[in-house]
């Protein structure tokens, strides 16, 4: 079954769990049944057409989604999917 990398800023919504299994044929699929586990988690990754949020990243076996299928990227059992949720800020300005 492909297991999911949970950041840590999702984590609470897992239950504290930093990797969870989750059964899918692609990418999309996966990340709809982690957040079908774990409502918590839908809204953060998904927007209100149910497509993936921009500031989300989502990588398989350490290969950027967007540069293979996107969400239709298929998933193997022995897979990994790891979210990285973008980071914004900065240092404190002048």
């Amino acid at each position: 079954m492909p297991k999911v990398k949970i950041p840590p800023v999702l984590r609470a919504q897992t239950g504290g769990e930093s990797i969870v299994e989750v059964e899918g044929e692609d990418v999309g699929a996966v990340l709809r049944g982690l957040a079908d586990a774990h409502p918590g988690v839908g809204g953060q990754l998904f927007d209100e057409s149910g497509d993936l949020n921009r500031y989300v990243n989502v990588y398989l076996n350490d290969e950027d989604v967007r540069l293979l299928g996107g969400l239709g990227t298929a998933v193997g059992g022995d897979d990994t999917v790891v979210i990285l949720p973008a980071m914004a800020g900065g240092g404190p300005t002048a």
